[in-house]
Order: C-alpha cells, then sequence, then structure tokens
C-alpha cells in the first residue's frame, strides 16, 4: 500500500470549522485530496470511493472512527469532503477525545468510485482542531493570551502543485523535405502455380496420306467341294423391317444395324421457327461417366463449342414452357401482352412486369415434361432434362466452373441470358454465365443450371426470362 502512496499524491488540507452552534462546537472538519491514479495522471470530474479512518496513538493505532464517502473529482483532480458527515464503519465522531492524542488520518481511495481501495496515505494531526479540542475540554471561555513564541523553522516545501491544462494545438508545421528513397526490396517468393487452363480446339485433320503400292497376287486356294444343289441352293427374301435375311429352307439370319440405319432420322415438332442458323444438327455425344446420350450443341447454335466464349455455340435463349415460335431468336420483338394458352398468338418475347413472372397467364406447370410433354422445342427422341440430370453431369467435371463444363464431353460454353422485364440480353451475363433450363417445376419458378468463372449450382428463375436449352436423348 505504500509502495501505491508513493506512485500517488494526496494533497491534504484540513480546516478547523470554528462557528459555534447553540454553544456547542461542530461534528465535522473539511478535507480535501488531489487524487492521482497508479500512471500519476489526473483522476478528474470523477465519482472515487473513499475511507477515512482516525487513529489514536500511532499511525499503526487503534481506529477510534471510520466513516466513508463518494466525492467527485473536480477538473484539477482535487476532491473535497467534510469529515464526520459520511457513512459510518464504527465509532463517534462526536465523542473522541481530541485532548487523549496523538491522532493521525488514514485515508484510503479507489479512483473507480467503489470500496476496492487501492490508494492509501497515513498522516499525523500535529494540532487538534480548536472548536473540537475546546468542547472535549468542557469549558467555551478562553484562557488568557499566552506569550509570544519564538519563530518556528521554515517549513519544508509544499507538494507540487497539479499540472495544468494542456495548452491549445500549435500551427502545422511545414512539410519535411522528402526522404531518399529506400533501396529495393528482395524478391517475393514465387506464387503457387495457376489453375490448368482449358483445352484447346480440335486440330484440323491432316490431309490423307498417298495411296500404298498393290500387294503381290496371294496364292490360289485349294478347290472346294462340290455343293448339294438340293441343300445349298436356296431362294432368299428379305423381311419388311430389312434386318433379316429368310430362306427357302424355312431358316433365317438377322443382318445387325440394318433397322437402324433404314430407321427414320429425328424430326423437329411441326412448325417450328428456326433463327438465322437454320434447324440444329443432330450430332449425339455421349458422357462415358454417366452413359447418357446429349445433343453435342444448344438449340439454335450453329456448332460445337470450340472455347467457353464461342458466339456459334450460344444458341437461343427460350422462356420457359414456350416452343420453337421465334421468340427464342436473341433478336426477336417483344410485348406485353400475355398468353392465356401454351401456344401463344404470335413469335414475340413476352415482357413480363409483375409476379409470378410467367409468360403464360394462369401458370401451366404440364409443359416441357418429358419427350412427348407440350411444347417440347427438341427433336424428336429428345427432350428437356430435368435438374437431377443436369446434376449429374455437372458432378462429373473435373472443375466445379465453366472450366470444367466446357471440359466436359458435352462441351458446354457461356450463354447469357435475356431479361424478362426489359427483353434485352442480360450484359453482364454474355461472357461470364452459362445458364440452361431443366423441366423441373419449383414453385412458380423452374430449375436451371448456372455455372461461372467461379462456381457452378442449380438454382430457380422466373419462367419468363431467357435461357439456354440442352436436348437429352430420351
Amino acid at each position: 500500500m505504500k509502495k501505491t502512496f508513493q506512485k500517488t499524491l494526496l494533497a491534504l488540507t484540513f480546516l478547523v470549522v470554528s462557528n459555534f452552534v447553540m454553544a456547542q462546537a461542530p461534528n465535522k472538519m473539511s478535507y480535501q485530496a488531489v487524487i492521482r491514479d497508479n500512471s500519476n495522471a489526473l483522476v478528474t470530474n470523477q465519482i472515487v470511493g473513499m475511507q477515512i479512518s482516525i487513529l489514536q496513538g500511532s499511525a499503526n493505532g487503534t481506529a477510534v472512527y471510520a466513516e466513508t464517502q463518494t466525492p467527485t473529482t473536480n477538473t484539477n483532480g482535487l476532491a473535497s469532503i467534510e469529515i464526520g458527515g459520511g457513512t459510518v464503519v464504527s465509532g463517534n465522531f462526536s465523542t473522541i477525545d481530541w485532548a487523549n492524542g496523538p491522532y493521525f488520518i488514514k485515508t484510503e481511495t479507489d479512483p473507480a468510485g467503489g470500496m476496492n481501495y487501492t490508494i492509501t496515505g497515513t498522516s499525523q494531526l500535529l494540532s487538534v482542531p480548536y472548536a473540537m479540542y475546546a468542547a472535549a475540554s468542557g469549558s467555551s471561555i478562553p484562557g488568557p493570551q499566552g506569550p509570544q513564541g519564538p519563530a518556528g523553522n521554515d517549513g519544508a516545501p509544499g507538494p507540487q502543485g497539479p499540472i495544468g491544462a494542456d495548452g491549445p494545438q500549435g500551427p502545422q508545421g511545414l512539410t519535411g523535405a522528402t526522404g531518399a528513397v529506400g533501396p529495393q526490396g528482395q524478391t517475393g517468393a514465387t506464387g503457387p502455380q495457376g489453375l490448368q487452363g482449358a483445352i484447346g480446339p480440335q486440330g484440323p485433320a491432316g490431309a490423307t496420306g498417298p495411296q500404298g503400292a498393290t500387294g503381290p497376287q496371294g496364292a490360289t486356294g485349294p478347290q472346294g467341294p462340290q455343293g448339294d444343289p438340293a441343300s445349298d441352293d436356296q431362294q432368299l427374301s428379305v423381311s419388311s423391317s430389312g434386318d433379316t435375311l429368310f430362306l427357302q429352307n424355312g431358316g433365317y439370319v438377322i443382318v445387325p444395324g440394318i433397322s437402324a440405319a433404314n430407321a427414320p432420322l429425328p424430326q423437329y415438332p411441326a412448325g417450328s421457327v428456326f433463327c438465322a442458323s437454320g434447324p440444329t444438327a443432330i450430332v449425339d455425344v455421349t458422357n462415358p461417366t454417366t452413359g447418357r446420350i446429349w445433343m453435342d450443341r444448344n438449340l439454335g447454335a450453329s456448332q460445337a463449342a470450340t472455347s467457353s466464349t464461342d458466339v456459334n455455340a450460344y444458341g437461343d435463349l427460350y422462356q420457359w414452357g414456350r416452343g420453337s415460335d421465334g421468340h427464342q431468336c436473341r433478336t426477336s420483338a417483344t410485348t406485353t401482352v400475355l398468353s392465356s394458352t401454351d401456344q401463344p398468338a404470335n413469335g414475340s418475347f413476352i415482357l413480363v412486369l409483375y409476379l409470378p413472372h410467367d409468360w403464360r397467364s394462369p401458370q401451366n406447370t404440364n409443359l416441357w415434361q418429358g419427350v412427348n410433354g407440350s411444347n417440347n422445342p427438341c427433336p424428336s427422341g429428345y427432350r428437356l432434362p430435368t435438374d437431377v440430370e443436369l446434376m449429374t453431369e455437372r458432378l462429373s467435371w473435373s472443375v466445379d466452373n465453366v472450366v470444367g463444363a466446357f471440359a466436359s464431353p458435352l462441351k458446354l460454353s457461356f450463354t447469357g441470358g435475356r431479361d424478362y422485364a426489359g427483353g434485352t440480353i442480360i450484359n453482364f451475363t454474355t461472357n461470364s454465365v452459362g445458364w440452361y433450363w431443366s423441366s423441373t417445376i419449383v414453385n412458380t419458378h423452374s430449375s436451371y443450371l448456372s455455372f461461372s468463372n467461379s462456381g457452378a449450382g442449380l438454382f430457380t428463375q422466373e419462367r419468363a426470362t431467357g435461357n439456354s436449352v440442352r436436348c437429352i436423348k430420351d
């Protein structure tokens, strides 16, 4: 506690109250102290907790009286109290026998205003307040004037006064000269290897090599046995499907592949309207991981993608559930008239400003459902994929972003999208996102595959939005 007092200055002032009220001495005396914290800074304008004890006989003597107070310091850190006017802890201030000294005052202070007293000091009362001594002596009649005493020695210098307030901020100094350029820092460590770049397009096929020389004539084989005309000479007939040869004696031979070769080619739905590139070529591609067969390009694309930003591979932008009526062309006209039927009256892109943002009112959730679904824009034998099928393809990618999308067997590219409210191609999407419709319904919206440079996922979107379509073989 003493070491705390070495860091904390308490300026003590005792003012003897000499007034008499009703012929009795007042039971209080003034006390002032300058409060500093452990870093010697003034504690200003703050409530502090104090406990004052009157000790009899010595600095460690018996406390004949103790009380607590919570004064507030002023701007100079000065706390002023009246001893005898606080909350009594022990003793009775008015019954102290001041003649039975010496007496000491012990102060304990908590700068935070509580009772955790961290600042302590003890000092002797070198003279008893006159009025209180008189009250204790039992007589209020002053004695005769004593002789003048000799002059005392000069007292020790008083304690250091409080530090004055900071002066005003001085004017801004002139800007110093620019320092010399420091030495060149060391070259930083080489950064990590970047991601593998996309696979480049397939190079052109090389020229056909020259025809090789004709080999020598082989030796003539031995003569075979003579056949039985009754059993070996048979009349043949062909089945209506073209894949089976029937023998006259009842046998038959199936020729693999002839039926598939004679099967009709896939056809687009009757009445389909095609954009500038004409009907989309029907070329299959198989994902060996999923085993599913897809068209190798988007509907409306003139070629399979050669890069993720191949504009000839972007294709058309369909509003969900509509057939190929011309609205899917990227430059088609627009209208704000909603359709109440599955086939709108014209091929315009229908703009929608109100919920649920569908080109059809009321909505129809049966569109695009399966290979025979209403308004299926894919060729016969193909349909829109479900969101599960799109997710399965996405999970087979090497990287879950546009790099993996293009590196997959489907060569999926960016597509952009068309805004359902304004009919414009959403400018930030053209070369930065791929949006592909699924046939899956999610409440008033529909599910679609989205990917960019930073990631990929399945989300839902308003059905009046224009997105690309990639058909899957049923």
